[in-house]
């Protein structure tokens, strides 16, 4: 795991040296133990080092090629390139036994189409001297971020957006945000890609990759579970079959990332997700693996109980900490510094505290992320479901039972008299995934309504999707798109970076992928049971009464919190009219949402915090511009 910086500028080199190498030492946390530059008249590439695989110097980064034609920066690692190796032959033999070396040599043979050979996680870019073309690629499900940006005839890009707007001359303020980004981001609590939250400033796309010359630049997609067909003569087999099958894939992913030369462990929830990682670990032959769990003193909150009861039937090597839960706000400042894009999640709060610990012990955790989102692990697929035949109804019918159901007091009723104004499934989803829900907009005037919001962007990510697909399914598919890799893993990928720990996430492997998309929808959710099938597996390992939990997410109480601790802090925010002044918010929206949040009237702190970290943000755009250039030693 590692920061990856890079500027190319067909007409000549002309930002000052110093200026890149400050911008690569705000990446220093992604890669604390080396760094490097390389650089000729229309590129420089820089690198921050994480070290994992093949410790020594042969694994420094910018790496050339055997034959010096290729230069080549990586973030991530490539899983299966010990199997790679025996398919490549470099000149002069191999220089050492890391990944990115193989990678560059994999694309010295095959071009472009080694992309359908290597499993991994990665972001990378690799400047050909010959052709003078810079190539980039992200990993198939975005568990690597990337951001790119063209200003000036300037083609730049970065791991992550706080360290690329330094590279422009007049680095970032809130005058150029993205209007359409700011919407998309009230409606989600995120930015989702391709867009990003300033203008001139994007994400490469999971699953894409990018060349780029003095003649332009080209964007291409290269694998897609979007139109897999679901398997409905998998129906008629033997459930024990499937399950076979599934534990042999989850088995495996798991044991590819395996590969590490540094200490190795996983997080570990109550939940069933977590539970199934830990156990293929032990399975694969880790003797007693190293399980990492945050626990709370609020029962409300607490897995710590059920992972150890987990952790204690599979004998791993159980690390926890209690805290109250009133502990994580010391984490909101590092929350704020590290999250360099608008970002509402509030669940980075015990993620920061669990990478936290996880790093005192190793460098690399394994985590269950992308389990809900191929086995049906959220409520909300069921309600889709659910809902989905309100969409047939006549609005002779729908119209006096939102009426209804608006005035009555209740939180939830209010609700489902929004998602009645769906028009389709696709709309339902984005209505119920979404923060802004039936909330005046916060945004000023008509902005909100002049600017096409993330909804349009569903709908052309499911354009793709075949159509027998039920409501379900089609959730399931748009949270991969868009809430997997642009809230959950960016979350858990900044967590982890902010503590220099590698995070690897077995479920998201695309041959897993793969054939969840084709497994039937009731062996994801039967009779109101989530990850049927998941469950079944993990019953193999431990039992029942640990499989079969209620679900409590790692969630935080923020609704308390915004009426408790941080009363008077959200209150500095939202009153603050300079701090307004820079967003283009309807303030007396602003100041209605939090007061209703603050009177209990209505339960509304996830657009409330997402309004909150927004107006963070803009504060910070000045501390960071302020921040002292740091020189790096410089490798020519």
């Amino acid at each position: 795991m590692c920061g990856i910086l890079g500027l190319y500028e067909p007409g000549g080199i002309s930002l000052a040296r110093e200026r890149f190498e400050a911008a690569l030492d705000r990446l220093r946390r992604r890669g604390p133990d080396d760094s490097g530059i390389w650089h000729d008249d229309r590129i420089r590439l820089g690198h921050r080092r994480l070290s994992i695989v093949d410790l020594s110097a042969a694994g420094h980064q910018p790496m050339s090629s055997s034959d010096r034609r290729f230069l080549i920066v990586l973030n991530g690692e490539i899983y299966n390139h010990r199997e790679l190796r025996p398919q490549l032959v470099p000149d002069g033999g191999w220089r050492g036994t890391s990944d990115t070396e193989t990678l560059l040599e994999a694309y010295r043979k095959w071009g472009k189409e080694c992309l359908s050979r290597i499993n991994g996680m990665f972001a990378f870019a690799i400047w050909d001297t010959q052709e003078r073309t810079l190539f980039l690629a992200r990993d198939r499900m975005g568990v690597k971020p990337l951001y790119y940006s063209e200003h000036n005839g300037k083609f730049a890009f970065a791991s992550r957006p706080g360290a690329l707007a330094m590279l422009r001359d007049d680095g970032h303020s809130s005058a150029d945000f993205n209007l359409q980004s700011l919407r998309a981001y009230l409606e989600l609590g995120y930015v989702p890609a391709p867009m990003a939250f300033h203008n001139d400033m994007h994400k490469l796309p999971p699953a894409h990759y990018m060349l780029i010359n003095e003649r332009g630049r080209s964007l291409v997609r290269y694998w897609d579970y979007r139109a897999i067909e679901v398997e409905r003569s998998w129906s008629d087999r033997k459930e024990d079959d499937l399950a076979d099958e599934l534990e042999t894939l989850i088995h495996d992913t798991v044991k590819v990332r395996l590969l590490s030369d540094v200490p190795l462990g996983a997080f570990l929830s109550g939940g069933v997700d977590s539970a199934m990682v830990v156990s293929s670990m032990a399975a694969a032959g880790v003797s007693h693996p190293k399980a990492f769990t945050i626990g709370f003193r609020e029962k409300a909150f607490d897995e710590g109980i059920a992972a150890a009861k987990i952790a204690n039937h599979l004998r791993v090597d159980h690390v926890s900490e209690t805290l109250d839960v009133n502990n994580l706000l010391e984490l909101l400042p590092m929350y704020i510094d590290e999250f360099d894009e608008p970002f509402a999640d509030s669940s980075a709060f015990p993620t920061l505290a669990l990478a936290r610990l996880a790093r005192r012990h190793v460098t690399v955790a394994l985590s269950g992320d992308g389990a809900d989102e191929l086995f049906s692990g959220y409520h909300y697929y069921s309600l889709i479901e659910k809902l989905k035949r309100t969409l047939t109804w006549p609005s002779s019918v729908r119209q006096p039972l939102k009426i209804i159901l608006s005035s009555l007091p209740w939180h939830r009723s209010k609700l489902l008299a929004g998602a009645l104004n769906s028009s389709d499934v696709v709309n339902l989803f984005h209505y119920m995934r979404g923060l802004s829900k039936d909330h005046q907009a916060m945004l000023s005037g008509d902005l909100a309504q002049s600017l096409p919001g993330s909804a349009s962007l569903f709908a052309n990510h499911a354009n793709a999707f075949p159509g027998n697909l039920n409501g379900a399914e089609c959730g399931m598919r748009l949270d991969m798109g868009f809430t997997l890799p642009d809230l959950f893993l960016q979350k858990v990928d900044v967590a982890t970076m902010a503590f220099s720990l590698e995070a690897r996430c077995p479920m998201t492997d695309y041959r897993l992928v793969e054939w969840a998309m084709r497994l039937p929808m009731e062996f994801k959710l039967r009779n109101g049971e989530t990850k049927y099938l998941l469950k079944k597996v993990l019953q193999r390992r431990i039992p029942a009464a640990l499989v079969y939990q209620p679900k409590r997410g790692f969630s935080v109480p923020l609704a308390q919190w915004l009426r408790g601790p941080l009363k008077n802090w959200a209150n500095e925010l939202v009153y603050d009219d300079s701090l307004m002044d820079r967003v283009p918010f309807d303030r007396l929206s602003v100041r209605e949402l939090h007061r209703k949040q603050l009177s209990g009237e209505r339960e509304a702190h996830p657009l409330l915090w997402s309004v909150l970290m927004l107006l963070c943000y803009v504060k910070k755009l000045d501390e960071w511009k302020a921040q002292p250039e740091v020189r790096l030693r410089v490798v020519a």
